[in-house]
């Protein structure tokens, strides 16, 4: 309970944040389409790949923020030599933070982080919560390449998986 209360809460934050900040100071949203692929942090998985949409709209030339959906599958590994797989895992994120630009261009290297939920497509999965760090850079161009790390959490047990994500984003 009281991990939906963050959740919820930060939410509400972001929304309250989105209606006060200043139309005129925002430049145009941006829209990104975006490759995921990682090593995880669970011994039960070889590889962590999948892809997201993003759509970004600007505080100011150095703040966004960035609200994020996609698809992550964890493909699971042999369990020792016994010929038998530990099952695949999926899950559709969805995720909203604040992405920070270290000039004041609106590209560049940037410092993101992202919560939110992740909705198991594993019968009787559910739901966890998810949160993403990351450190990139994002030329003028569109190109956006950056360094994650996604963490999944729910009742206890936590995995994720350390990566990479290749994007291209264009102005809406």
């Amino acid at each position: 309970m009281k991990k939906s209360t963050m959740f919820l809460a930060s939410a509400v934050a972001a929304v309250a944040l989105f209606f006060s900040t200043d139309a005129n100071a925002q430049s145009s949203p941006k829209f990104g389409i975006g490759v995921n692929v990682g090593v995880p942090t669970s011994d039960a998985y070889n590889l962590a790949i999948g892809g997201d949409l993003r759509y970004q709209f600007d505080i100011d030339k150095q703040l966004s923020i960035p609200i994020t959906a996609g698809y992550t599958r964890f493909l699971g590994k042999e369990i020792g030599n016994s010929g038998l797989n530990y099952g695949d895992f999926s899950y559709i994120p969805a995720k909203a933070g604040l992405k920070y630009f270290f000039n004041d261009t609106g590209a560049g290297a940037y410092g993101l982080a992202e919560a939110g939920a992740g909705f198991s497509t594993n019968s009787g999965g559910g739901t966890s919560f998810i949160y993403s760090p990351a450190i990139g850079y994002s030329w003028s161009n569109g190109l956006d390449l950056a360094a994650k790390y996604e963490g999944i959490s729910k009742n206890s047990v936590n995995t994720g998986y350390v990566g990479l994500r290749l994007a291209y984003g264009f102005k809406l």
